[in-house]
């Protein structure tokens, strides 16, 4: 039924001016506005992924991550998104260094959250 179909990504924030600025001058990511609901350009497999952001009365931020960014080197876009004023978050469990980057077992992973709370990685395979 939906296998030619185009599907797109979506989640909620409290604020898409905040967001809009984050995503677009924080991490660098193309955005568009239209009725209130933001879109991001996101780059993927065979072209671009957009990805809408809409505003959520009553917003509670994602308790998982939400987004995914895989980078050639995370020490290099950690330490960009630290140049920021981006912080990276730290969890019980996790063994992370420093940077705040987990190089247990799979892929070096970091995590960051958007203005809305939102749980954001960047992610290098290894």
């Amino acid at each position: 039924m939906f296998a030619d179909t185009k599907a797109f990504s979506g989640f909620a924030v409290d604020d898409v001016r905040r967001a809009r600025e984050f995503y677009e001058g924080k991490l660098g990511i193309r955005t568009s506005e239209s009725n209130g609901i933001m879109t991001l350009h996101l780059a993927g497999e065979g072209g671009e992924r957009p990805t809408i952001v809409y505003p959520k009365a009553g917003h509670a931020p994602a308790e998982y991550t939400i987004l995914n960014f895989s980078v050639d080197d995370i020490d290099v876009a950690v330490d960009g998104l630290s140049s920021r004023g981006v912080s990276m978050e730290r969890y019980d469990g996790f063994d992370q260094d420093e940077r705040g980057v987990f190089r247990g077992g799979g892929p070096y992973i970091a995590w960051f959250k958007d203005p809305a709370g939102n749980v954001l990685s960047v992610l290098q395979q290894r």
